[in-house]
């Protein structure tokens, strides 16, 4: 027999689904996109290229997130100053090519992203990459703002942080046309 699902393990996952659905439908687009890639899940540049801008998007992204491997090995097991530095730099450069994409507009959206592709031990260093990454000169001052003022105080003040891995990541799903479907 199987191992069944518990009670407390249904409501984070259904909490995550309501969280997903309540992003706008581009933020929902692009990370499904980005867990393809990120997660090597499908081929991102046939599921999700539409055009030529989005195609290079897509190469531009490929190529960024080949350094989170060595961001997942990297993750600190204490705040120590001295681990700090090989997980922090790839990781805003990583956050800065995704805020810079226009379709991560909060800080949640963001947060939703980065534990699935990276892992519930990125966490604690989350507001730091997602401040510094949304400090950057690359983008537009009004995303900027934007981006900052979508960070509440206590996600940037946290104590501390579950370490529960997520359990609902996000997937293309085919559109079913109603009026084929047999009656």
């Amino acid at each position: 027999m199987g191992a069944r699902m518990k009670p407390a393990e249904g409501a984070m996952t259904l909490a995550e689904m309501k969280e997903f659905a309540a992003f706008p439908a581009a933020t929902q687009r692009y990370v499904r996109r980005a867990l393809d890639i990120g997660l090597d899940r499908e081929d991102a540049m046939v599921r999700w290229s539409r055009d030529v801008v989005e195609a290079a998007s897509i190469s531009a992204q490929a190529r960024i997130y080949t350094r989170l491997p060595d961001i997942r090995s990297n993750i600190p097991d204490d705040s120590g100053l001295d681990a700090v530095e090989p997980l922090i730099g790839p990781l805003i450069a990583v956050a800065a090519f995704d805020l810079g994409q226009g379709r991560l507009t909060t800080f949640s959206a963001f947060r939703f992203l980065y534990e699935r592709l990276i892992g519930a031990k990125i966490r604690p260093w989350l507001p730091a990459a997602f401040c510094s990454a949304a400090s950057l000169p690359h983008l537009h001052p009004e995303l900027r703002r934007k981006l900052l003022q979508s960070i509440s105080e206590a996600a940037a003040t946290a104590s501390g942080w579950s370490t529960r891995q997520p359990a609902f990541f996000p997937y293309w799903v085919e559109k079913v046309d109603v009026a084929a479907l047999p009656s």
